[in-house]
């Protein structure tokens, strides 16, 4: 039990012949075969985020697919740009944005599981690692209104679960990603922080769906603009703040990504919380596509549907274990 606690807590090392050891906080004790070398592990604790070239064989075909329907996915969120939310429904890349909590289709799930992801995703985490939410990424071509854009967040905000720092986002460029079709932008340092109060932006134009963002940073923080190449994953804590810019292009700036935690996380009251706005809204939405009173639904229970163990165990399959 105390080897396990070590691992999902992150260990600190103690002096070796009166030399202080580096302290980790945010990646998790070397295992034999550790893939992050020293000057990774030492940028992420810093900065929050690392981003691995050429890490994942592009493949999109699978996308098409569900965007035609040729492909039917059980429990699988379909989203729209607002400003083309109205337009005469298309089944196919042009009408889709995103597309989550695709994790019970086992061709896309292969991402979760890629070998070389879930290496780097351990130096995080620890050995028991579960995938908690799924994206699909299709930033379309802006209609004018700058909807395209997604405001400066903290993917915390989200999670109703723990640790904070047992939580990675592994996102992958399945495309040429620039500032030309909105990359992701970032405020290295920020996961140092606070989980910030979240509201959608007071911005002229449109505003999709759940897109909250940071009320109050400091705007003139350093910030890096993540251009990338098909292939290439960035790795970032829940707390870091970015967001992404308008797709000024005519094509669409796809992206696959999974947020993963550790198997033993646990859930937690979001009540009188910076997060108590987004539970509800969830589980407003919730009611309307299940027709279940939102009052009967927990946000738990939500996530707990959207997971999937990778690797490892998980701490409520323990526990009912141990009811039973």
């Amino acid at each position: 039990m105390a080897e396990r606690l070590k691992t999902i807590l992150g260990h600190h090392p103690e002096p070796v012949n009166g030399y202080a050891l580096p302290s980790y906080h945010y990646t998790v004790e070397p295992k034999a075969k550790q893939k992050l070398t020293a000057e990774q592990r030492k940028f992420y604790e810093e900065n929050g985020f690392l981003v691995i070239r050429n890490l994942v064989p592009k493949s999109e075909k699978r996308f098409e697919k569900i965007c035609r329907r040729e492909v039917e996915v059980p429990g699988m969120t379909i989203m729209r740009d607002v400003a083309i939310a109205k337009s005469e429904f298309v089944p196919d890349e042009k009408a889709v944005t995103k597309i989550q909590t695709w994790h019970t289709d086992e061709v896309l799930w292969e991402f979760c599981c890629l070998p070389q992801v879930v290496d780097y995703v351990e130096c995080f985490l620890g050995p028991d690692i579960m995938a908690m939410h799924t994206m699909l990424i299709n930033k379309p071509p802006d209609q004018g209104k700058l909807s395209s854009r997604h405001p400066m967040h903290q993917d915390l905000y989200y999670f109703p679960f723990r640790p904070v720092d047992r939580i990675v986002c592994a996102w992958t460029a399945m495309e040429k990603v620039n500032r030309d079709n909105g990359c992701l932008v970032v405020l290295p340092g920020t996961h140092k922080g606070e989980l910030l109060q979240h509201d959608y932006p007071e911005w002229e134009g449109g505003v999709n769906k759940m897109y909250h963002g940071v009320r109050d940073y400091k705007q003139d923080h350093p910030r890096i603009h993540l251009e990338m190449e098909a292939g290439d994953t960035v790795f970032f804590h829940p707390i870091l703040i970015h967001g992404s810019g308008a797709n000024r292009t005519n094509g669409f700036r796809k992206a696959i990504s999974c947020h993963y935690s550790t198997g033993q996380c646990h859930f937690v009251d979001l009540k009188g919380t910076v997060q108590e706005k987004i539970e509800d809204e969830v589980l407003e939405l919730a009611e309307k596509k299940t027709g279940i009173p939102k009052t009967q639904i927990k946000y738990e229970d939500i996530w707990k549907f959207r997971s999937r163990i990778v690797k490892g165990t998980r701490s409520w399959d323990e526990m009912e274990a141990n009811s039973n």
